[in-house]
Order: C-alpha cells, then sequence, then structure tokens
C-alpha cells in the first residue's frame, strides 16, 4: 500500500470513527406515513434554488482546513499576509490564494495601508456562522 492509499485509508476510518454512533439508512423501514402530510407550507419556506446554491457554495468555502484555519485567526485580529503565512506556517502565494476564494464569497475583506494589505472578516454574520459551527462540532 502507498502513502497516498494509506493517507486515504486513514481518513476513511477517521470519518467512519466521526460517524460510527449515527444509525445506519439501512436500518429499519423508510415507508410513507399511511396518512398524507399537508407540506405546502414547507415548500412555502424552502430555500429555492438560486439561494440553495449560494448557500452550498459559502459552505463550501469553509470546507477546506486551511480557510478555516485563516478564518480562525482572522477572528481574533486584523492581519497582514505576512502574518497569517507566520501563523499558518505557509508561503505566501498559499496564504494568498486562500484569501482572494474567501474574499471573493465575501467571507474576508481586504484593506490597504501604504503597502500593506491587512484582512479582516467581512461581517460579523461570518464570526457567528463560524463560532456556532465549532460549538455544534464541539457538542457532537
Amino acid at each position: 500500500m502507498n502513502t497516498d492509499a494509506k493517507s486515504q485509508a486513514g481518513a476513511e476510518v477517521e470519518e467512519a470513527a466521526w460517524r460510527e454512533d449515527e444509525p445506519s439508512e439501512l436500518e429499519g423501514e423508510h415507508a410513507a406515513p399511511e396518512q398524507p402530510r399537508d407540506l405546502s407550507a414547507v415548500k412555502a419556506a424552502m430555500l429555492d434554488d438560486r439561494s440553495a446554491l449560494q448557500l452550498a457554495d459559502w459552505l463550501k468555502a469553509l470546507s477546506d482546513p486551511t480557510r478555516v484555519k485563516l478564518v480562525d485567526a482572522l477572528m481574533h485580529s486584523e492581519l497582514c499576509v505576512h502574518d497569517l503565512t507566520v501563523l499558518l506556517g505557509m508561503n505566501q502565494s498559499a496564504v494568498s490564494h486562500q484569501l482572494r476564494y474567501l474574499r471573493n464569497m465575501r467571507i474576508v475583506k481586504r484593506r490597504k495601508e501604504g503597502k500593506t494589505v491587512y484582512y479582516s472578516l467581512d461581517d460579523d454574520h461570518v464570526e457567528q456562522v463560524f463560532r456556532q459551527t465549532l460549538e455544534h462540532v464541539r457538542h457532537s
């Protein structure tokens, strides 16, 4: 087994451990209820396709551990790219690439002071979503 295969197998075991207490979807029947329910209110309240896509894209932006670490760092302070490279132990190009992605998703914003560009969270909603999600993950 090569190193990549071992790494992937380890990730699959870790994911399985994360979900081991969840019931299998194969357990039990998924039969329709005897009396059909009126789902019109639920249907009317559901996201439209465009909103669902936008939300999925926004959440996808936070599905990368490097971007999560960048957001975490920026929750504590406004930082420049150099600060972030030191904190994350990454090169400037990689950090800048991830920041550009986060900026395009309106998760972070930037401001320029002389030749230095500083990054911060786009607004309080980003921090609220991040903290709530972290609380949920730690609670699980």
